[in-house]
Parts: structure tokens; sequence; C-alpha cells
């Protein structure tokens, strides 16, 4: 089975730059977005032998996510459970019998950390909401999680000590969420890959230099580890300032 996730900081405008085309050659079982920035009725977007899934935030033009998917899932929730949390379109979870499918939108902290309090609610929440699923039946996790775990991970990380997606906070948050018994797949299969990222600022050239960060994620609970063949980042791909990211699961024997 092969998973795609990818933060289009903006369907329509991705939709502009070729989209049905990529969407058609990555060929995916799944193919998960994040910061689609729809409003409702603002983009008729299908494609033929997958069924669709739509979180739009109450704020129009932000956030927002979406699964393509060619299994029918036999049931679908929209957020966490926590109202504080779920007005901003960030979770989708597809239950696809024997595993739940989770794409997720992290809240970005903000500059000057402006959101940095927000940011630790949620992660608290989140990670007990997927633990709840886990404690049921596996799970996948995917998206932009805007938290670069280790110094691996982002070109420089001295620099961005104290900056978002590379606080102490933000990071132990997610160190505690794999503590959980989830695997950051990238890393299980390349584990001391350097240079390796999934978004890079429009600023100073910073794609074309490759200084970036790896930010977006396919995690997987534990015992789902022997299935992982593969995941790869698909710095290849343009049109968004993310990249996409992919995941590789052998069926289940």
């Amino acid at each position: 089975m092969k998973f795609v996730s990818w933060n289009v900081n903006g369907l329509r405008a991705v939709c502009g730059k070729g989209f049905d085309e990529l969407f058609a050659s990555m060929d995916a079982d799944f193919f998960c977005i994040q910061e689609t920035k729809l409003s409702p009725g603002a983009l008729e977007l299908e494609f033929e032998g997958y069924h669709s899934y739509w979180n739009l935030a109450d704020r129009k033009g932000y956030s927002g996510t979406a699964i393509f998917t060619r299994q029918q899932p036999l049931s679908v929730s929209y957020g966490i459970g926590v109202e504080e949390h779920d007005r901003e379109g960030r979770v989708i979870t597809l239950d696809m019998g024997d595993y739940y499918l989770v794409t997720v939108y992290t809240p970005n902290a903000q500059s000057e950390l402006a959101r940095l309090d927000y940011r630790m609610a949620w992660e608290e929440a989140f990670r007990n909401y997927v633990c709840g699923l886990d404690s049921q039946k596996p799970v996948i996790i995917c998206g932009d999680m805007n938290v670069a775990h280790k110094e691996i991970d982002l070109k420089n990380p001295k620099s961005n000590r104290r900056n978002p997606g590379f606080t102490d906070e933000e990071r132990g948050e997610f160190s505690k969420l794999l503590d959980c018994g989830f695997v950051d797949t990238f890393r299980a299969i390349h584990p001391d890959l350097e240079d390796a990222y999934t978004w890079w600022s429009y600023r100073a050239r910073a794609r074309e230099k490759n200084v970036g960060w790896r930010i977006d994620y396919f995690l997987i609970s534990s015992r789902l580890l022997p299935r992982l063949a593969d995941a790869n980042i698909r710095g290849d791909v343009m049109g968004s300032d993310h990249c996409p990211v992919e995941l590789y699961l052998t069926d289940q024997s």
C-alpha cells in the first residue's frame, strides 16, 4: 500500500500548477492533504476511483485537511473530540478496519511563540486521542506536525533553537508521542540521512540552497513496523513550500 501526505499551502493554487497530473502520477492508495485553505463550495475536486473526505476550518481560507482514498473506510471522524481544538479543520480519521489512518495539520507556535501555550494544550489532547485509538488497533499518523524533532532534521539547529518548530517544548512533546508506541518511519528507514527536508522558507532561495526543515511525517504504531517497506521524501515535487512524503506498507499477511 502506498500513502502520500502533502501540505499544499493552498489547494486552489496547487490545482493551477498541475495537481491533477501529479496526483495521477503518484498513484497512491491514500493521498492526504494539509492546509487546503478552502471555504465551503470554493473548489470541486474529485478523482475517479477515489473517495474524498474534507475537514474545513470555521475561519475562511485557513488551515483545513483532506483525504483521498481508493478504499472506502468503515467510518470517518473529524477532529479529536475537543471543541477548543476542532474549529480549524486539522484532523481527519479513517477507520480502515484493521487500522486507523489519521491526517493532521498541527498548529504552528507562531512568531515570538505567541501560540506556544495553545500548541502545548493541543499536543496533549492530540496525544491522548491517537493513543486512545492505538489502544484499539494500529494507527498511521501523517501530516505537517510543525516540529523538527532532532538537530539532524533542520539545516541550522543552533540558530533556530527557540524558533517555532524547534523549541525544547515542541520537540519534547513529539518525543512523548513516540514514547507512546509510535515510530518515525523516515528515520526508521534512513536513521542518519542528513539534508533531508520537507519544508523550505520562501525567503533567501532557501529551497534552491536546501536550507530546510523536516516537519512532515508518517508515524506508525510500533506493531506495524514489520510491514514497513519504505518511507521517502519527494523533494523533487514543487508547487508548495512543503514537498510530499511517502509511506509504503506491505499488505497484511
